[in-house]
């Protein structure tokens, strides 16, 4: 896998965003937000770490869902609340970084090493008798 670090980088960074993010909220955290915000990444990092191609495309829908989540993040905090900081600067990092891992993920994936030509073309085939 070609961008495996930066995958892995960008993983981890989502997850300290996010795990930040919960740690700092006051609502409870319902068991799908830590499952989804703490340990896909986790899982997702581990597959990626495997060298499975298929898990980079795991990243991008990961990355996209990520996305819109901080997007109507942004959106929420914005027009009914806008005095909260930390939790707009935390969804506007975590939005970049999932950006990211759209991006990467998706070249990860789409990168495919091809095989080297044959060294020398085939001969002729004979000439007919006919």
């Amino acid at each position: 896998m070609k961008h495996r670090t930066v995958l892995l980088t960008l993983l981890a960074g989502i997850l300290v965003i996010d795990a930040a993010a919960l740690m700092a909220s006051t609502a409870p955290a319902g068991i799908w937000r830590v499952g989804f915000l703490v340990l896909m990444p986790i899982g997702l990092g581990m597959l990626v770490w495997r060298g499975f191609r298929w898990a980079a495309m795991a990243c991008v829908m990961y990355g996209t869902v990520g996305l819109a989540l901080d997007l109507a993040t942004v959106v929420q905090i914005l027009t009914k609340d806008p005095d909260q900081f930390f939790p707009l600067l935390s969804s506007l990092v975590s939005g970049l970084l999932n950006f990211l891992l759209i991006v990467f993920g998706g070249r990860s994936f789409l990168d495919v090493v091809q095989a080297s030509p044959p060294r020398e073309s085939r001969p002729p085939s004979p000439p007919s008798p006919f």
